[in-house]
Parts: structure tokens; sequence; C-alpha cells
């Protein structure tokens, strides 16, 4: 048997390298299935390293069930291998092109992605994550063993709790419940709002997963049209008056995707009519806290008996970064946190340690800041740009991540869309937050992802040939 040669590569790991070599030629057939590797003393030989370097990668290889061992006969490249080098994994995920620009604007590509709902990774705050998350590993409060508590990590809820103080909303820590993430969240607050029949209000347009995931539910879905202005509350009134909606599932900031903020004369009036005709409120707060003067939050004027707040980091810290949480009457918290319990929703405490020690610090306070005037900067650049294009824009910019935008006269975003697929560049055309035909003329804009030269010259060739 003839061992693949290894030159290697100053400062990366030997161990490592061996695998990969081996690795190669297992896949590539020329070390054939059930074949005698050589003894350890002539491996060592052939590659000039120690024992225990052979030996380390040896255990990787028999971890990867690559090869086999067997006392006193050696090693043997298994019978049964995956060859990873000439397989070619199953895409079972619906393929039409709603889906696939779905999970382009949420997945990890090399494509320019102008229709994202999140940051680009230059703008977080990397170093800050790492070294807070090496400290939190040298912390004797990391518990290594165990589950944490149902509710969520006791010391965060506290540090939320002051924070939402400073949003002029005052409740009990027992009324915080941490959740893996806002969708997860939000699908267990539904378990408890809205049982199958139920009719519950959306926003036209809103995101789309809040359609799907109602789709699950059972639940007869209405909406209200919703515009840079906000909503027609006599439109509101008559829906309410005719429908009679259990529950109203909305946001009150930076609603994605048209980047609209309720002012406080129109939270009142939705308020006092979603009152008046006993339907509940969700409120999705995952983009406050990219307002540059955020108004009031509709918990904050009408209190978590009649509002069920909820919200988390993924937009402001990392995508990657599941920590979110609901705020609620102390009875739905209750019956929150016993669903967790039931259903495995337990969360991750050292994800919630590490939220909790950036917010205690100072760091999250710093870190939104930056990137609130990090997206005012771009979105008066990208606003001009846009309507330089052709965009028609029905407000000004006023903050946030997203621009709303309606399209030069002759284009359909859905088409658009999928031309601009081939040139690798991910759009968010506004067939995907609703069904209303006259969306097919919008689009919605990441300003943070859009303020590069690589995506405005993208986009402008796209628009100068879009066939």
């Amino acid at each position: 048997m003839h061992l693949p040669t290894v030159a290697f590569q100053p400062g990366l790991s030997k161990v490592q390298q061996i695998v990969d070599a081996l690795s190669q030629a297992i896949d590539q057939g020329l070390l054939n299935p059930g074949s005698k590797l050589p003894s350890a003393r002539e491996m060592t030989a052939h590659w000039g390293v120690s024992k225990f370097t052979l030996i380390e990668a040896l255990d990787r290889l028999r971890g990867q069930d690559r090869i086999t061992s067997s006392q006193g006969l050696g090693y043997f490249v298994a019978t049964k291998t995956l060859q990873s080098g000439r397989a070619t994994a199953l895409d079972l995920l619906p393929q039409d092109l709603h889906s696939v620009l779905r999970r382009s604007l949420t997945g990890a590509s090399g494509a320019l992605r102008p229709g994202s709902g999140h940051l680009p990774e230059s703008w977080l705050e990397a170093s800050a994550l790492r070294g807070n998350m090496r400290q939190l590993s040298r912390s004797p409060a990391l518990r290594l063993t165990g589950y944490g508590d149902p509710a969520g990590y006791l010391p965060l809820r506290q540090a939320l709790q002051q924070k939402l103080l400073s949003q002029g909303l005052n409740v009990g820590v027992e009324q915080i419940i941490t959740t893996a993430n806002t969708v997860l969240g939000l699908d267990m607050l539904l378990r408890l709002r809205v049982r199958p029949g139920d009719t519950v209000l959306l926003d036209m347009p809103c995101y789309f997963n809040f359609h799907a995931n109602l789709a699950l539910h059972g639940v007869r879905v209405i909406t209200v049209e919703r515009t840079a202005q906000g909503l027609d509350l006599q439109a509101l009134q008559t829906l309410f008056s005719q429908h009679r909606p259990t529950l109203y599932l909305t946001t009150g900031l930076l609603h994605n995707p048209t980047g609209h903020s309720f002012t406080p004369g129109q939270a009142y009036g939705l308020l006092e009519l979603a009152k008046r005709y006993e339907c509940a409120i969700i409120e999705d707060d995952l983009y406050g806290d990219l307002h540059p003067e955020p108004p009031p939050r509709l918990v904050a004027l009408a209190g978590v008996e009649q509002v069920t707040y909820l919200s988390g980091f993924s937009k402001t810290l990392s995508a990657n970064l599941r920590v979110s949480f609901v705020v609620a009457s102390a009875q739905m918290a209750a019956e929150l946190t016993q669903m967790k319990l039931m259903c495995g929703g337990i969360t991750s405490e050292m994800l919630e340690q590490l939220v909790c020690s950036m917010l205690n610090d100072g760091t999250y306070h710093k870190h939104r800041k930056r990137v609130v005037q990090g997206l005012q900067a771009s979105g008066a650049r990208v606003s001009g740009w846009l309507q330089g294009l052709g965009f028609r824009l029905s407000a000004p910019y006023a903050g946030g991540m997203f621009i709303w935008a309606t399209l030069p006269a002759g284009l359909d975003g859905e088409t658009l869309a999928q031309q601009a697929l081939a040139r690798g560049l991910v759009l968010a055309p506004g067939i995907l937050f609703g069904f209303d035909p006259q969306l097919r003329r919008c689009m919605r804009f990441n300003v943070a992802h859009t303020d590069t030269p690589a995506v405005m010259a993208g986009v402008e060739a796209l628009l100068a040939n879009p066939t």
C-alpha cells in the first residue's frame, strides 16, 4: 500500500493534515475498503512524525468511521465509507422561487444580499462577542451540567427588567421569560392564545414567517394594510367589527418590511379599538432597538394584560445568537414557562449569560449606538441612490434597517428577483411579504447590505439590462 505524501504546512496542525491526506486518499479510491494500513512504526517513519501525532490522527479517522482497528491486527480502511467527494446531498426543500429566495435571505452564502433581514458581519461586535465568550468560559458561573432555569437565566431577566424600565415598562422579573428565538417564542404564544378556526389579524405586508406559522395553527388570517404612514383606523375598526379577530400580531417600531413606526396617536387609536373589540395583541419588537428616537412601544402604553411583548438580539448582536424573550402577564408567563418544560424549549444558559454580560458591562449599549448611527448614514445614501434610479419612497427614511420602495415603471419585483439570483444578487421582492398583487411593484432593501459599491453596481446593471 502506498501512503499519501504530506507536505506539512507550517502553522497548521500536523494531525489534521494527516487526517485530510488519508481522507482524500480513501475518497479517491487510492486506499481500498478493507485494506490494511501499514504499521504505526512505518507510518511515523513515512511522515516523520511522533507516535502521539499519528495515534491522534488515527483516532480522529476512526471516530469518523473511515478506518477501523483490531487489537493485535492493526488498522484497516473501513469497508463502508461516505465518499464525500463523490456524493451529492439531495435537496428535498421546496424549489419554487419564493422558497429559494427566503432561504437565500436568511442562509449563509457568498451571494450579495441587499434584501437580507440582518446586519452584515462587518457591522457586528465580533471582537466583543469573542472576548465575552472567552471570559465566560473561565467564569465559575458557567454551568456545564444540568439544565438552566425554565424561565431563563435570572441575572439576564433582571438585566432585561432594567432595560424595559428604561423603555417605560415596569414589570416583575417573573413576567420575563426567555426563548431560544423570536419565532419559537411566537409559536409557543400562539399555542396558548389561539385555537384552530380562530381569526388572527396581520399587517399587509408583513414578515413572511407570520403567515407560515399561523397556517400551522389552523387559524383564519385577515389583513389590514400597513403603509409608511401607518394604519387607516377606520378600516381597522371595520375589520374588528366584521371579523372579530381574537389576536392582532403586529410590530410597533420599525415594521418589517415598511420601516414604519406607530406614532403615539396612532398607537392610542389602535389600542382603544383592540380593547373595545376584545382583541389581544402580540407586539413583535425585534427591530425596535435600531430606532434612533423610539416612540413608546405598544406594551408600554397599554400594559401586559392587553399586549404581550416579544423581542430578542438576533438583529442587533448576531443572527446566530439566538436569545429572545417574552414579556407577558403573570399568568401567561407561568403558562409559557410550563410549555418550555413540556416541549423541550429550555434555553441555553451559556448564550443567555453572554448576552447578560454584554448588557451589564455596557458593550451592548455602545454597540447599539454605533449601529444606529451607521444605519442612519447608510439609509441616507441608499434612499438617495434608489430615488436616482427611479424608485419611489412613500416616506423619507427615518431609521432602522429597511427601506420599502416602489419599483420604476414597467418592472415586476418577482421577475427582477429571479433574474438577480442568476447574477448572485438576492433581492426581497414585495410579493414575499403578502398576497396582494400590488406588492409585485414593491421591494425591501436592507440599507446596511445595500450601501456597498458591489451591490449598487449589481443592481444598476440589473436595471440597465433586466433580461
